[in-house]
């Protein structure tokens, strides 16, 4: 039986010891961090652990951008609903729909933060993902209402408060601006985080065109501007929300996540000292802001030292963005190639039947 070790890490600067775990039930026992530890079949493992620093706390951001929105939604929805303006009414629905994709984002990085237990051992952080497609059927919903009461709107057109509707929508651009900005700095690192950025982004711009509305209604008394102008927003928010929905459909099935080649991971880790070819190689999130890669690295000359398998691990987490690794070495492959495997090269011999 081909000799193997494996090596579990999570990816940070600095490594903590852990005392030795409880003996798992059945045939094997561990103790981690650089001890080896035999099973009864002849295999020896090493494993060796290290710790995510905890992500940025968007508590106060969220706090903030949910309070502000629920009293902007207040105004806008009366006076739109006074101006008799479906522009005004859409936006005040559509942020509605905003604070609860903030609820529903604060909760998924609440759920994040919760520690991993027995029965859960990667913890919640799946919840952020679940936040941030709920998030965007919620936004598709709302807005293929609006677009239905657009059209609706556009067999009986109605005169707006053009005014009323300008001050209303710039306030609006104020609030959903500065409540993007909350979630600036964390847009780029974590999908549930990026989805209160557009979202409140998106709606500033959205305002922004209210805004425009309201002055060509004011100028050229086109009482028909107004459904269109919510037909326009609605068509914008869609085409922005679908790649958030696509973004979260992929992670919630254990997809390689969109920022990472897949093909660059395994050929960087063949290009690892001594590694022959990589197999059994996957890459999937743990959630919105962490990834996890498990991997079979063959390697003939036999099991490396623990310097190796840092170096690899700081090298997925510096390139990729891979903070939870797992590596297991071989002399010979032993299991089946999983089906469709992508850049897996052909085994040296028959695997055994024992995947």
């Amino acid at each position: 039986m081909a000799e193997h070790s494996t090596h579990h890490t999570h990816a940070t600067g600095h490594a903590h010891r852990h005392p030795a775990h409880e003996a798992h039930a059945g045939d094997h026992a561990h103790d981690h961090h650089g001890h080896g530890h035999a099973h009864r079949d002849g295999h020896a493992h090493r494993h060796g652990h290290a710790h995510h620093h905890a992500p940025a706390n968007f508590d106060r951001a969220f706090a903030i951008g949910i309070g502000v929105n629920v009293l902007f939604v207040a105004i806008e929805a009366f006076y739109g609903w006074q101006a008799g303006s479906l522009a005004l009414l859409a936006d005040a629905g559509h942020n509605l729909g905003d604070v609860a994709g903030l609820v529903l984002a604060w909760g998924g990085a609440f759920a994040a933060t919760l520690r991993p237990d027995a029965r859960y051992t990667y913890g919640w952080k799946r919840a952020s993902i679940l936040a941030a497609f709920a998030n965007a059927v919620l936004l598709l919903v709302a807005m293929g209402s609006l677009a239905w009461e657009a059209v609706h709107r556009l067999n009986t057109p109605q005169p707006t408060q053009g005014w009323t509707v300008m001050i209303v929508a710039g306030i609006g651009i104020a609030v959903n601006l500065g409540t993007a900005l909350l979630f600036m700095r964390g847009r780029d690192d974590d999908l549930n985080i990026r989805a209160a950025y557009l979202h409140m982004a998106g709606d500033a711009l959205v305002s922004a065109g209210v805004v425009v509305v309201g002055a060509l209604s004011l100028w050229l008394g086109w009482a028909w501007l107004d459904p269109v102008a919510s037909l326009v927003i609605a068509v914008v928010i869609v085409a922005g929300t679908w790649g958030l929905l696509r973004q979260s459909m992929r992670l919630m099935f254990d997809g390689v996540p969109e920022h990472i080649d897949l093909a660059a991971v395994r050929a960087q880790l063949e290009t690892l000292p001594g590694v022959d070819r990589v197999h059994d190689l996957h890459v999937w999130a743990t959630g919105t802001s962490d990834v996890a890669l498990t991997a079979h690295l063959v390697m003939p000359a036999g099991h490396p030292d623990d310097p190796f398998f840092e170096s690899a691990t700081h090298t997925l987490r510096d390139r990729f963005k891979i903070g939870h690794v797992t590596l297991q070495v071989v002399r010979e492959p032993f299991m089946t190639l999983c089906v469709g495997e992508a850049g897996a090269k052909a085994p040296l011999r028959e695997p055994v039947d024992d995947h």
